[in-house]
C-alpha cells in the first residue's frame, strides 16, 4: 500500500484569520488535518504581576486590556470581586447601569464575531454591515464615559458617571434597531448557501468534549448545554431579568454562529427590561478612599462575553492584592481547537479559529 507523508504548515502568527498573533502548527496529511497544536504567548503582558503592584483601584484599567472588545465586561467582574472581598456595597440604580453597559457590550463583540466570521469566509460585506451596527454602541459609549474601546467605566462600587436623558435615548433608539440589522444579517449571512456550505457541520463537538475541555460561554451551549452564569448564579441584579438562553444542538460552526445570533436579541431584550425599570438613587455607593480588604481570598465569576470570567484574588491586608490569577475564556477555549480542526480541510480551519471567537490579549494577558 502506499504511504503518504504528513508535513508540518504554520498558519500565523501574521494570518489575518488567527484574529491576531496567534500561531497554529497544523500537521497534513494532503490537506486533511491531523492535529491543530495552537502556539500563544506573542502578546504576553503581564496584566496578573502588573495588578499585584498596583492597588485595588488602580488596577481597574488593566482589566480593559485584557478582552479588548469587552472592556465593559471585565471591569464588571474585577469590580465584583473586589467589592465582595472588601464587602463594599453598590446601589440598586449602579447595579442596572452595570448591567446595561454589560449587555450593550455583549452585543458589540458578538457583531465582531459575525463580522469577522464572515470576512474570513469571503463575505466581507457583512463585516461592513456588523461594524456600521456596532458604531452606534460605541457612539452610546463614547457618550456615558468618553471612550470607544477601554472604557474604565464601571468602577468599585458603582460606575464613573450617571446615565443622562441622552443616553437613555440612544440607548432606546438602538434598542429599536437591533430586530431590524439582526434580519438584514439573516437574509446577508444566515441564508446565504456558500455561508451555510462552510460552516454547517464543520468542527462539530459533543458535549462532552467541550466539558472535557473546560470551553465555556456560546462554545459549550452551542452544544446543547444551556449554561450561563446570569441564570445559574444571578449575580448583581441578572436574577430580576426574564430572558432565554439559545443553545444549538451539533456544536458546529453553524450552531456557535446561531448562538451568538440569539444571544444579541436576548442581551436586547435585557437592556430593554434594566431602562425601564432603572431606579431611582445614587449611581455609586460608600467606597473608602483607600481599599483595603482584610486578609482572604475570593474567586467571583461572571459571564464574559466569551464565557466564565474569573478573578481569584488573594489580599494579604494591604492596598495592594497579593496575589491575582484571571481564568480568561478564551484561553480556555483554545483547548478545543485541536478537536475541532481533526478531520477537517486547511479552509475549514479558518472557520474554526473564527468560531471559538478568541482574543488573543486574553489569551495571552
Amino acid at each position: 500500500m502506499p504511504r503518504t507523508e504528513t508535513y508540518t504548515l504554520n498558519m500565523g502568527p501574521q494570518h489575518p484569520s488567527t484574529h491576531g498573533v496567534l500561531q497554529v502548527q497544523l500537521e497534513l496529511d494532503g490537506e486533511r488535518i491531523l492535529k491543530a497544536t495552537p502556539v500563544m504567548g506573542y502578546l504576553h503582558r503581564g496584566i496578573e504581576k502588573l495588578l499585584e503592584d498596583r492597588t485595588y483601584i488602580q488596577g481597574l484599567p488593566y482589566t480593559d486590556r485584557l478582552d479588548y472588545v469587552s472592556s465593559m465586561n471585565n471591569n464588571f467582574g474585577y469590580a465584583l470581586a473586589v467589592e465582595e472581598l472588601a464587602g463594599i456595597e453598590t446601589t440598586r440604580r449602579a447595579e442596572y447601569i452595570r448591567v446595561i453597559m454589560a449587555e450593550l457590550n455583549r452585543i458589540n463583540s458578538h457583531l465582531i464575531f459575525i463580522g469577522t466570521l464572515a470576512n474570513d469566509l469571503g463575505a466581507s460585506t457583512g463585516m461592513l454591515y456588523c461594524f456600521r451596527d456596532r458604531e452606534k454602541i460605541l457612539d452610546i459609549f463614547n457618550l456615558v464615559c468618553g471612550a470607544r474601546q477601554t472604557f474604565h467605566y464601571i468602577r468599585i462600587g458603582g460606575v464613573k458617571e450617571d446615565l443622562t436623558p441622552e443616553a437613555v435615548t440612544m440607548i432606546r433608539a438602538f434598542l429599536d434597531e437591533v430586530p431590524i440589522f439582526l434580519d438584514e444579517y439573516n437574509k446577508l449571512l444566515t441564508g446565504n448557501e456558500i455561508f451555510v456550505r462552510r460552516i454547517v457541520g464543520t468542527s462539530p463537538m459533543t458535549m462532552e468534549e467541550a466539558l472535557r475541555y473546560n470551553m465555556t460561554g456560546p462554545n459549550l451551549r452551542a452544544t446543547g448545554l444551556p449554561f450561563d452564569l446570569r441564570k445559574v448564579d444571578g449575580y448583581s441584579v441578572y436574577d430580576e431579568f426574564e430572558f432565554d438562553v439559545p443553545v444549538g444542538a451539533h456544536g458546529d460552526n453553524w450552531d456557535r454562529y446561531q448562538v451568538k445570533l440569539g444571544e444579541i436579541a436576548q442581551s436586547a431584550r435585557i437592556i430593554r427590561q434594566a431602562i425601564e425599570g432603572l431606579p431611582e438613587g445614587d449611581f455609586m455607593g460608600k467606597v473608602p478612599k483607600v481599599v483595603k480588604p482584610p486578609k482572604g481570598e475570593v474567586f467571583s465569576r461572571t459571564e464574559g462575553t466569551r464565557g466564565e470570567l474569573g478573578f481569584y484574588i488573594v489580599s494579604d491586608g494591604t492596598p495592594k492584592p497579593y496575589r491575582i490569577h484571571i481564568r480568561r475564556p478564551s484561553f480556555v477555549n483554545m483547548q478545543g481547537l485541536d478537536a475541532m480542526c481533526r478531520g477537517m480541510l486547511i479552509g475549514d480551519s479558518v472557520a474554526a479559529y473564527s468560531s471559538i471567537d478568541p482574543i488573543m490579549g486574553e489569551v495571552d494577558c
